[in-house]
């Protein structure tokens, strides 16, 4: 069990204990401290001292902070926990059970409930029950903001999770990861370091399937998750409110959105479609005339595009899946 705490003092009375109030108890809790300005690392060594804590002194990243465990620790599955996730007792049971069930699965997504924290109450709200995608590259926690009703229960294959509450298998990791150049220093990624934050998990998962493996829902796996940064209630089908909603996203969010939703359809998607041109056309128009500061990320684009080309290169020689095999995942 992993997480990256950035800052996170204000969650962790909460989110800790269940995550350590397991019916499944053979789990290790990692911290990773990516941020300790408020003294989480201190207040997690005193109230909770059966979690080993890794501090490499400055902000690793969701990204990195994650690879250098999945590389260095000896361990079958990997559950990831947000910051501001609470999960049920019976979570990490019921997401181990798709893994038990079927050897090719590779990751798997719980459903996962909206929490108040203003309130502190739990909702009804669906957060994420997987991520969907589409031909125009347009990627989509499942379900989000919907009441829950049970529709998605029967609904399994997915092409991504969210990693806010992702459960990995070890093995599919060692399959997918890619060795960067040694210019680039010659690490082993799991989550593409490039992205450093945002849209990392679902090319993680994206990749897997390229591989191969399946991604599943395990609707009995239960948590809730505050969520910092989520897609507009209406979409784009209500355009000022998705106006609003954008202003509202810090800028640094936004250019990594804006740098990373390119990456992540360049490095996976089979083909080049028609749909993607069509919407990315008028996200640009968008950008340029009502967000330009988000275009600044544009000369990080451009310098790390080569190593995104790379990586496209090498999911593409070892591809496993056809082409209409991936599009029937496609929505």
């Amino acid at each position: 069990m992993i997480q990256v705490v950035y800052n996170s003092l204000k969650y962790i009375p909460m989110v800790f204990p269940a995550a350590l109030e397991q019916t499944f108890k053979d789990i290790q809790f990692y911290a990773v401290i990516a941020g300790n300005s408020d003294k989480s690392k201190e207040y997690i060594q005193e109230h909770f001292p059966s979690v080993k804590i890794i501090d490499p002194g400055y902000n690793i990243g969701f990204a990195k902070g994650h690879n250098e465990l999945f590389r260095t620790i000896d361990a079958e599955f990997f559950q990831l926990i947000n910051p501001d996730l609470i999960i049920t007792p019976t979570f990490v049971e019921e997401m181990l059970k798709p893994f038990q069930e079927n050897s090719h699965v590779g990751a798997v997504s719980g459903k996962i409930f909206r929490y108040d924290f203003q309130n502190n109450q739990p909702t009804n709200q669906i957060d994420t029950t997987g991520v969907t995608m589409s031909k125009s590259g347009r990627g989509r926690d499942r379900g989000q903001h919907e009441i829950d009703a049970g529709q998605y229960d029967s609904q399994n294959n997915l092409i991504a999770v969210s990693g806010a509450a992702a459960m990995y298998r070890k093995t599919a990791l060692e399959d997918v990861k890619y060795l960067r150049s040694k210019d680039a220093g010659g690490r082993v990624e799991y989550f593409d370091e490039d992205f450093h934050t945002y849209w990392e998990d679902v090319d993680l998962s994206w990749r897997m399937v390229n591989f191969g493996w399946k991604i599943e829902f395990a609707p009995k796996a239960v948590a809730y998750h505050g969520r910092a940064a989520a897609s507009s209630p209406g979409g784009y089908k209500k355009i000022w409110s998705f106006i609003e909603h954008h202003r509202q996203i810090p800028l640094q969010v936004r250019q990594w959105n804006y740098k990373n939703h390119l990456y992540l359809f360049i490095k996976n998607s089979p083909k080049w479609y028609w749909q993607f041109f069509v919407r990315e056309l008028i996200y640009q128009y968008f950008v340029l005339l009502l967000e330009p500061g988000t275009l600044r990320i544009v000369p990080t684009f451009f310098r790390q595009l080569p190593s995104i080309l790379k990586k496209r290169k090498y999911i593409r020689q070892h591809r496993k899946v056809s082409v209409e095999d991936m599009e029937k995942l496609f929505t």
